[in-house]
């Protein structure tokens, strides 16, 4: 790959999906876009960034974005981020939701699936509790690709045995063969759809759950910032946010604080506003 090419690829990977790739990663750029560029019918990675430079091919543009995201995914990965919703926030969440009956959640950067259907597991498992509530998940990932493979919900043995203990196997899977097919019932809990984390969020809603793990840490510092800030005008008053274990909102934001006695959960400023400040006094 050219040196000018490696700068053009660089930039446009950037720009197109939020991820930021050193100058001196150019092998992983070759490893990956390498089968990309055979199975197009290009003689080297060159000739297909030549094309990407020289024409605007919605086609090609996907495909090579799709070939560098990384859909790396596990069921209940990190344990605690679920354990913590199972235990604290949907307990919260719950009660003041009582009279509405209603629940959003969102997994941005959901990948084949395994977090969304995660938290499906969890509310289904809490079935009786949840008797007359509506609870949407909505998972989102940049990759068409991996969000068909998450609709269709078929998993190796590798994969269901990633992170998902045994009786929540047998419980929610059924074996084909080789294969696992998750159960038609938790599959139905969760719409999914493609959606680029850089794009407008204005047609998503207003969420009470979000979950957006391992994504920024693939971005720079100014597309973190605004990310989380869109992130926060998409949460309700008094919702959760959950980031990685290796993310966090520190120098990033002003729009979201850690929430009270919680590990890598956050909620918008407005809510931390009304817990920190003092009662008003009455008027008149």
């Amino acid at each position: 790959m050219t040196p000018a090419n490696l700068q053009f690829m660089c930039g446009f990977l950037r720009k197109r999906s939020g991820l930021v790739i050193a100058a001196d990663k150019a092998y992983l750029i070759e490893s990956r876009l390498n089968p990309v560029a055979r199975r197009l019918g290009y003689a080297s990675i060159d000739g297909m960034i030549e094309t990407l430079r020289a024409m605007r091919s919605p086609t090609l543009e996907v495909a090579v974005v799709e070939a560098m995201t990384t859909n790396e995914s596990t069921f209940f990965r990190d344990r605690l981020p679920f354990e913590r919703l199972k235990v604290s926030i949907l307990p919260r969440l719950l009660s003041a939701r009582a009279e509405t009956k209603r629940l959003n959640i969102w997994c941005a950067a959901a990948s084949t699936g395994q977090e969304p259907y995660s938290i499906a597991i969890i509310l289904k498992e809490m079935e009786a509790q949840l008797r007359g509530w509506r609870i949407d998940i909505l998972g989102t990932d940049i990759s068409a690709g991996v969000i068909e493979k998450a609709k269709a919900g078929i998993y190796t043995q590798f994969e269901v045995q990633r992170g998902l203990p045994i009786q929540q196997l047998v419980r929610n899977f059924t074996q084909e063969g080789e294969i696992w097919r998750l159960d038609a019932g938790i599959r139905a809990m969760v719409q999914f759809r493609q959606f680029n984390l850089l794009d407008d969020f204005a047609g998503l809603g207003t969420f009470d759950i979000i979950f957006c793990r391992n994504v920024l840490i693939y971005f720079d510092r100014e597309t973190k910032t605004q990310v989380l800030d869109r992130i926060a005008k998409a949460m309700a008053p008094d919702g959760a946010l959950l980031l990685g274990a290796a993310e966090t909102i520190i120098g990033l934001t002003e729009s979201l604080r850690f929430m009270q006695g919680e590990r890598g959960i956050y909620e918008p400023v407005n809510q931390a506003a009304e817990r920190s400040s003092p009662p008003r006094a009455a008027v008149g």
